[in-house]
C-alpha cells in the first residue's frame, strides 16, 4: 500500500528531519539580541494583551484567570503557527523540493515538529505561572504528554493537507490566516464552554480543538484528569486527519515539480 511505503520512507529520513528542525530552531532568532528568549517573550506579550482585555475591560468570572488563559493559549499558538507557516512550507522551499530527492512530507513534518519544540519550551512559562499563582500542579499532569501527542497528530494532519493544496492554490495560505483569526474565538481559550448558550454549545464541540484545549485546562487549571471519552474522540479524529492528510499529500505531490 502506497501509504505504508510512504511512512516507511519518511522514517528512513529521520536524520534529515532532525537536522532541518535544528536548522529552523537555530536560524529563527539568529542575529537577534534575545535569541531563544523570544520563545517566551513573544507569547507572553500576546497573552498579557488578552489578560488586560479580559481582566480589565471585559472582566472574566474565572478565578486566577491568567492561569486559565496561559494554559490554553500556549497550545493554541503551537497549532495556529504550525498551520499558518506550514501551509507555505513546500512553496517557500521550492528549489530544495525540485533539486533534491526526499519524501516531501519531510517539510511539513519539520515545520510542525519545530513549533512543537517551541511549545515544549514555552511550557516552562506555563508551569511557572501555575506554580506562582498558587494553583499548583496536580497528579493529573501525567496526562499532559498524551494530550500534546494528540494535538501534534491533529496539527500535522491539517498541515500536510494545507501545504499540499497551497502548491496549487497559493491563496490558501492567506485564507488559513483569516480562518485562524476566527477559529480562536470558537475555541474556549479565553472563556469557559459553560458560559456559551446551550443552543450554540453543540457547534462549539464540532471544533476539534475544543476538546484538546479543555483537556489542557482540566490538567493545568482544574487539576483534574481530562474527560476520557472526549480525549479518545479527539485522538480518533487526530488519527483520521493524519491519514487523510497523508493521502491528500500523496495524491497531490505528483505534480509538485510542475506547479513550483
Amino acid at each position: 500500500m502506497k501509504l505504508i511505503n510512504e511512512i516507511k520512507e519518511i522514517f528512513q529520513y529521520m536524520d534529515m528531519i532532525r537536522n532541518l528542525v535544528k536548522r529552523d530552531l537555530r536560524g529563527r532568532y539568529k542575529g537577534s539580541l534575545l535569541g531563544v528568549l523570544w520563545n517566551f517573550v513573544n507569547p507572553l506579550c500576546q497573552i498579557l494583551v488578552y489578560i488586560m482585555v479580559f481582566s480589565v475591560i471585559f472582566p472574566s468570572n474565572l478565578e486566577n484567570y491568567y492561569v486559565y488563559l496561559v494554559s490554553g493559549m500556549i497550545p493554541w499558538f503551537f497549532f495556529s503557527e504550525s498551520l499558518a507557516q506550514g501551509a507555505g512550507c513546500i512553496v517557500y522551499q521550492a528549489d530544495m523540493t525540485k533539486k533534491i530527492y526526499f519524501p516531501r512530507e519531510v517539510l511539513p513534518i519539520t515545520t510542525v515538529s519545530s513549533r512543537f519544540i517551541n511549545m515544549l519550551l514555552s511550557f516552562i512559562v506555563v508551569f511557572l505561572v501555575v506554580l506562582l499563582s498558587g494553583v499548583g500542579i496536580g497528579a493529573s499532569v501525567i496526562w499532559l504528554p498524551l494530550v500534546m501527542i494528540v494535538e501534534y497528530i491533529m496539527t500535522l494532519g491539517l498541515t500536510l493537507m494545507a501545504s499540499a493544496v497551497t502548491v496549487y492554490f497559493r491563496d490558501i495560505e492567506h485564507i488559513i490566516g483569516v480562518i485562524l483569526m476566527a477559529w480562536i474565538w470558537i475555541t474556549p481559550i479565553m472563556y469557559s464552554a459553560d458560559t456559551v448558550p446551550e443552543q450554540f454549545r453543540g457547534v462549539l464541540y464540532l471544533n476539534p480543538m475544543t476538546s484538546i484545549i479543555e483537556a489542557y485546562h482540566a490538567i493545568l487549571y482544574y487539576k483534574t484528569a481530562p474527560v476520557l471519552n472526549d480525549l479518545l474522540l479527539s485522538g480518533g479524529i487526530a488519527v483520521c486527519l493524519l491519514i487523510v492528510g497523508m493521502l491528500v499529500f500523496i495524491r497531490l505531490e505528483r505534480r509538485f515539480a510542475e506547479e513550483l
